[in-house]
Formats: structure tokens, C-alpha cells, sequence
């Protein structure tokens, strides 16, 4: 059996035939092939993945005239299943992947993971597309930057043979003033890298030649519609939004299977180029990524114009550093640059805040595009919902504010109310599908740490009287008045306050009724707090009141109940006589 096999499926011309074969002679030499049943790496969906000249209904796609190369994988399997695909550099050359290719795969890999998260990019995917679109960029034919010398550009898609886009750059990317070519490593056409072009390198430019722009780009792209390509299913769909042929399929999924199962980096410049082009076929192929040829003329596959179930991107101003690229007509679907993507939390902490005081927390949201970058002029609305009082600044209890060119946007400042308890924040962005977010927030009620009478004098009444002298108090928090705390003021039995009093002294409520327990009181503006009186039933002693605020202060006075003391009435002269007449006399005592 030879090294490896290399197979022409030509669009129109390979029969599904041809292609099983091709698949099982893969199989049968133990290379990873085509797989197209159901499962989370191999699967695929039995309407994307049908006869040749099926249409993937799910995507909205059509069998289009989309030149990419058909080799496919060696036969001899780089490595066991699950294998690190961080090996050494040997073995074929057409088997590896150049270092800054690889390199830039994995970035975007790890950068769509932070981003878009459910979307489970792998970037052996990167690198089975990267493969057939341009052989890894011609073999690794990069400069230091990972920009590809010279230029990857597809013929011109003049209609003949391909399909019919008129210049929507003026040249800026393919050097081409009157029809589109595809351009690139990822092969995109100059009107979809306007909307998917990203900076991966960090250089201030979105060149579509550059490898680690143009793999981010592929990435973000192959994730759009909320794709999980963890999923048969949405893997295949992602495919064939990237070229609408079953055949493209089937040589992805034979390069990603083969990836998967471990690969190995070779030198920059050092990879084998592909020799087989697909071959177009009809006159109106799909508008979908161009396909480069070897050498300075690569064949072209049209770009993802028009990702499954997509709205058909208009262009943006990609920034590459040269002249800038004539953007189309404006068109009533936004851009993904334009397009509201996602609501996050922009780091708002714990909003809570004492009754009365302003919160020190302010809510704030980051606003992302559909392609996961910060998105400006995006109106929120938040709205307070709950019965603590709690208002934004100005009394209101809805605000909208516009994201700034960051993509964040943040409410104005809470002011709490002065009931105590818990309530929400809820933002809200988007008309379509809108997307919410909401905080939870807590008003605790004002507090004391210090609570004291202001006098001294001892305090007594009578049975059945009442006390003649008030019992005042001031509270205090960390030095300073504590106003509007509540306190609550109970007879007690034991200077804990564990045990109630029924007996002794007593407040009246409202009707004129005994009560021992006090909690509406609240303390002034100065955190003065004066008890209203207190009366004394018919029991004598020292009974205890206990005082407790919010924040947990207390002190503990005494009440005493008893009669006041008898004193013995004085002595009277009788009238008509004087203290001298009425005073006792001296007896003499006889002499012995």
C-alpha cells in the first residue's frame, strides 16, 4: 500500500460512487475518512451530508461551483486516538503542520474559548479547512508576522465558471478594481472579510493574509447562529456554510478526523503543497470562499458569504494599513461588527448600602457585537424592582443609558430607601432578542454600635404611680449619631434580656394598655432617643429595662418600684402655753 493516497472529487464530475470508494479505501487502510455518522467529533447530518448534489436545508445552502483541493489524508495514521498533537518535528511533510500555522490555529482556538465559550471550536477544524483552501498556506509560505509572501490571491470571479461578484473592495485586498478575488490563507472574499476581518496579531491591521487574523476570522465565522461545534450536526452545517458542496464536506471532516488523532509541526515553508483542485462546473456556483491553485494564482472558492440561517453581512472599513476598501451600499442588515451579540456584567461588586445612604456600587454592562467585541451606541434600560424605596439619582426608578465606544454602559448612583430588605436591578439591551441581566441588591436598616443613657439620676416610682423622670438615650455609630435607628425597649428579668417581665414597671399602648415590649422606636436627627413614660404596678422592686438597636447595641437600666418612706410627726405645745411649761422638770433627789 503507498504512503498516502490522493483522490480528484471533482464537483459535477465525481459520482457519490467515486467518493464512498475514496472513503473506504481509508477505512480500509486504517486512515481516519469522511465520517459521516451521528457523533460529537465524526458525525454528520443526514440532510448536509446526502447525495452530492443535495441542498444542507438547515443552512439555506445550494451545490455551488466552490474550487478547494481534494487530497486527502495519508494513509498511515499519525498517531493513537487522543495523542498530543505537540509532537516532534519528523515524519511527513504533507502530515504536518507548519509551526506559525499551527500557532495561529490554536490561538484562535483558545481565543473563540474565551469569548464564545459554547461554541467548542477545535482547531484541528481550523487546520482541515486551512488544508484544502490553501495547503496551510502554500506550505507555510509566511514571514515572521505569519503574513503570507507573496499574497494568496484566487482568480477573478467573473462569472465564468465561477461565480459573479462584482469588485466590492476597490482592489484594497486583491488587487482587483472591477470583480472580487478570494484572498488569503482562509480564502474570503474582500466584501465577507469586511465583516469577519479580525486583529488576532495585535498590529492594528485585519489582513485577510495573515494567518493568525485570517484563522480568528475562520473561527468566529464557523461559530455563528450559536453554533456548538462539539455537535455532529452544527459541525457539518459550519462546514458547509464555509462552501455549500457535500464533497467539501467530506474532505473537511477527512483532514479533521486525521488532525484529530494527533499531527506534528514542521518548519515554516517546509509543507508539501496540495496537487488536486476541485474543478467548477455550471455558471452559477455559490458565492462561498475561493479556493487558491498552487503558485502565485491560487483557484478561488467564494467566501461565507452567508452563513447557515444567517443574515447576509453588509461590509465594514477593515483597517489593513494601505488604502482603504470601498464598503457596499448600505443595506437595512447590520454587519456582526453592528449587530448586538451579548449583555455581560462589566464587574459590578455587591450592592449594598445602609437605609437612607447611597449605594457605593454602581451597575455597569459590557455590550459585545456578534462577533464578541465591546459594541457602542447600544441603548440599556435599567429598571429597580422592589418595595424598599430604593431609587436611582433623580428619584427614578428606570434609566437608559447608551454604551460608550468601550461597549460599557452603568446606571446612575442608588440612593436605598428606608425599609429594610432585598430587591433587584434589571438591565436590559436589544429589541429582537433582547437580553437581560439582572443584580440582586440588599438594604440593611440603619445601625448603632454604641447605645447609653444621657442621665443618671436613679430612676423610682411608686406603686401605681408612674416615673416621674424620662428615660433618655443616644446612639451612636463609629463615633458618630446614629439617626433613624430603630430600638427596640423590653422589660426584662435578667440583664441578657433572656427572660421577659410580667410584672413591674410597664409602657401603655395605644388603647391604654399594659405593654412591656417597645419596637417602634427610632431614634432623631441628633441619634436622641427619649422612652415615652413609664408606669409601675403594685409590685415593689428593682426591676431591669433593656434597650437594643440595629447593629446590635444595648444597654441595660434600672427601675425601682417602692413606697416612699414614713416619717414620725413632731410634738405640739398644748394652746395657751409655752415650750417652757410644757417642758419636763427636773426632780430633785432628796439628799441621803
Amino acid at each position: 500500500m503507498a504512503a498516502h493516497i490522493r483522490r480528484r472529487l471533482r464537483k459535477g464530475a465525481t459520482t457519490t460512487a467515486v467518493a464512498a470508494a475514496a472513503v473506504a479505501a481509508l477505512a480500509a487502510s486504517q486512515a481516519p475518512a469522511a465520517t459521516l455518522a451521528d457523533g460529537p467529533a465524526g458525525g454528520g447530518d443526514p440532510k448536509a451530508a446526502g447525495e452530492d448534489t443535495a441542498s444542507a436545508e438547515d443552512d439555506g445552502a445550494a451545490t455551488g461551483n466552490s474550487p478547494y483541493y481534494t487530497d486527502l489524508p495519508p494513509l498511515v495514521t499519525p498517531n493513537k486516538p487522543g495523542a498530543s498533537s505537540n509532537l516532534p518535528v519528523t515524519g511527513s511533510a504533507e502530515a504536518g503542520i507548519p509551526a506559525s500555522i499551527l500557532a495561529a490555529y490554536k490561538q484562535a482556538e483558545q481565543t473563540v474559548r474565551t469569548t464564545d465559550p459554547t461554541c467548542r471550536l477545535p482547531w484541528q477544524l481550523l487546520a482541515a479547512i486551512g488544508k484544502v483552501e490553501s495547503g496551510q498556506a502554500r506550505g507555510g509560505r509566511v514571514d515572521a508576522n505569519g503574513t503570507a509572501s507573496p499574497p494568496i490571491l484566487g482568480p477573478a470571479l467573473n462569472g465564468q465558471g465561477f461565480a459573479l461578484i462584482k469588485d466590492t473592495d476597490g482592489g484594497a485586498y486583491d488587487s482587483d478594481a472591477v470583480h472580487d478575488r478570494a484572498v488569503g490563507p482562509m480564502q474570503f472574499i474582500p466584501s465577507t472579510w469586511a465583516s469577519w476581518g479580525q486583529d488576532a496579531n495585535g498590529d492594528g491591521r485585519k489582513d485577510p493574509n495573515n494567518i493568525y487574523d485570517a484563522a480568528l476570522a475562520a473561527g468566529r465565522y464557523l461559530c455563528a447562529n450559536d453554533r456548538d461545534l462539539a455537535i455532529a450536526a452544527d459541525l457539518d452545517k459550519a462546514v458547509l456554510s464555509y462552501n455549500r458542496s457535500n464533497e467539501y464536506l467530506r474532505t473537511v471532516r477527512s483532514w479533521f478526523s486525521y488532525y484529530q488523532r494527533g499531527t506534528h509541526e514542521i518548519p515554516d515553508g517546509t509543507g508539501t503543497l496540495p496537487t488536486t483542485p476541485s474543478t467548477p462546473s455550471g455558471s452559477t456556483p455559490s458565492p462561498n470562499p475561493g479556493t487558491p491553485s498552487p503558485g502565485a494564482t491560487p483557484s478561488p472558492k467564494p467566501s461565507p458569504d452567508k452563513p447557515g440561517g444567517k443574515p447576509t453581512p453588509g461590509p465594514s472599513k477593515p483597517g489593513d494599513g494601505s488604502t482603504s476598501p470601498k464598503p457596499k451600499p448600505p443595506t437595512s442588515k447590520p454587519t456582526p461588527a453592528e449587530t448586538f451579540g451579548s449583555l455581560e456584567n462589566a464587574g459590578t461588586g455587591p450592592l449594598r448600602a445602609t437605609a437612607g445612604q447611597a449605594f457605593d456600587e454602581r451597575v455597569a454592562v459590557l455590550a459585545r457585537n456578534a462577533l464578541g467585541a465591546p459594541l457602542g451606541k447600544v441603548s440599556v434600560t435599567f429598571t429597580v424592582t422592589g418595595n424598599t424605596g430604593t431609587l436611582f439619582a433623580g428619584g427614578k426608578k428606570t434609566v437608559t443609558v447608551r454604551t460608550g465606544a468601550d461597549g460599557t454602559a452603568t446606571a446612575p448612583e442608588l440612593r436605598a430607601g428606608e425599609k429594610a430588605g432585598e430587591f433587584t436591578v434589571t438591565a436590559v439591551a436589544g429589541t429582537g432578542r433582547p437580553r437581560t441581566l439582572t443584580y440582586a441588591a440588599t438594604v440593611t436598616a440603619r445601625q448603632a454600635d454604641t447605645i447609653a443613657r444621657t442621665g443618671e439620676k436613679a430612676l423610682v416610682a411608686a406603686p401605681g404611680g408612674k416615673f416621674a423622670d424620662a428615660v433618655t438615650v443616644k446612639a451612636t455609630y463609629k463615633d458618630a449619631a446614629a439617626a433613624g435607628v430603630a430600638v427596640t425597649a423590653t422589660m426584662v428579668k435578667d440583664p441578657l434580656g433572656l427572660f421577659d417581665n410580667d410584672k413591674g414597671p410597664y409602657f401603655k399602648d395605644a388603647a391604654g394598655k399594659p405593654v412591656r415590649t417597645l419596637t417602634t422606636l427610632t431614634t432623631d436627627a441628633e441619634g436622641m432617643l427619649r422612652l415615652p413614660e413609664i408606669f409601675a404596678d403594685g409590685t415593689e422592686g428593682t426591676y431591669l429595662l433593656r434597650l437594643t438597636t440595629e447593629g446590635g447595641a444595648s444597654v441595660v437600666i434600672e427601675l425601682t418600684i417602692k413606697a416612699p418612706e414614713e416619717t414620725a410627726p413632731e410634738e405640739t405645745a398644748p394652746p395657751g402655753t409655752t415650750p417652757e411649761e410644757t417642758a419636763p422638770k427636773e426632780t430633785e433627789t432628796p439628799e441621803a
